[in-house]
């Protein structure tokens, strides 16, 4: 939803209706996955996107129909590996999309939560195209008829988008929302200039904390969504550490990294990755188990942190940690 929702946005102030389609499920390889999202108008304007190829264009034409009709349409694609290039499903990959009407109830309750980095789902019923959507703490918008209550106790066990079956015949779609991921610097290094730089470009929210003010000024990082410049302590405090959240540990300096650690790995953020050579990461190994960790908790640290891609330059170390953490994220929690 975040890569069309400020297209939509604009779209509906200016009075325009607007189709939504959602890749509801796939089969064999796909370019985009379940969930993704392309938003269109009668004036062929384009947001998002569902497969990456030609299928884009019947997508477009379908939205076109849903609102000169007001009825949703659920769309199959499906190609010949000789073939599957052509149309952008890989490898003979097929999918199903789902083209509606922006909900007016709907929508901005959805955009309400992304806007404030709160999860939400929604539920739509692949049929009759009725809606609702609720949030962590149980309010509801819309409405399922019957199926309200059994589609929302299916759903509130998910934690990713996905078609549920509700009973023989009746298929529901569950769009998870999740809130933007967030990456932690610790240590205002130069690898940190470049990784703050691309993670910004996939989208995350990005905070670096480094008590050393040369190293966490504004002039080294001025895109970033936070600068804390006290000790980890202090600094972690103001920090939400849940599991949308990765921290890479680059100072390189145990008074920094130490403190930090302590505090991670008591808590449930998706991934901690760590600087230094196998040297350096087996003596903080032997620090942390004198702080009382056990072998289990150790593990959760990836050090040497990043992928081994063969990096040497600051920016592609920070390439190889970015790398480790999208997998990480995309990994099943």
């Amino acid at each position: 939803m975040r890569d069309v929702i400020v297209e939509v946005e604009q779209w509906l102030a200016a009075g325009k209706a607007v189709a939504l389609a959602t890749v509801v499920q796939t089969w064999g390889s796909s370019p985009r996955q379940v969930g993704a999202k392309m938003a269109c108008t009668l004036d062929n304007e384009i947001a998002g996107s569902v497969s990456g190829g030609c299928v884009e264009g019947a997508v477009v034409e379908a939205g076109k129909e849903v609102l000169a009709t007001a009825v949703p349409q659920l769309l199959h694609f499906g190609v010949a590996d000789e073939t599957a290039w052509e149309v952008g499903l890989a490898c003979g990959g097929s999918i199903s999309v789902w083209v509606e009407p922006v909900d007016g109830l709907i929508f901005p309750f959805l955009r309400q939560h992304l806007h404030d980095n709160q999860p939400v789902t929604s539920v739509t019923l692949l049929g009759n195209g009725r809606k609702l959507a609720f949030n962590s703490t149980g309010r509801r918008v819309g409405d399922l008829g019957e199926w309200t209550d059994t589609a929302v106790a299916q759903a509130q066990t998910l934690t990713h988008s996905q078609r549920i079956t509700l009973a023989e015949g009746v298929a529901a779609f569950v769009d998870v929302l999740r809130p933007a991921p967030q990456l932690v610097l610790v240590g205002g290094v130069h690898i940190a200039v470049a990784l703050a730089a691309i993670a910004k470009t996939l989208d995350y929210r990005v905070t670096v904390i480094d008590p050393r003010r040369a190293f966490s000024s504004i002039a080294r990082f001025p895109h970033v969504d936070r600068l804390i410049q006290a000790w980890p302590g202090e600094a972690l405090a103001a920090v939400d550490l849940g599991v949308e959240t990765a921290v890479a540990l680059l100072s390189h300096d145990p008074k920094i990294d130490d403190p930090t650690l302590k505090i991670l790995l008591n808590s449930p953020v998706k991934y901690i990755g760590a600087l230094g050579s196998q040297k350096t990461h087996a003596a903080r190994v032997q620090r942390l188990h004198e702080m009382g960790f056990d072998e289990a908790a150790i593990a959760r640290i990836h050090a040497p942190i990043g992928l081994d891609i063969g990096a040497q330059t600051p920016a592609e170390i920070a390439l190889s940690i970015m790398a480790e953490i999208v997998s990480q994220r995309g990994s099943v929690p």
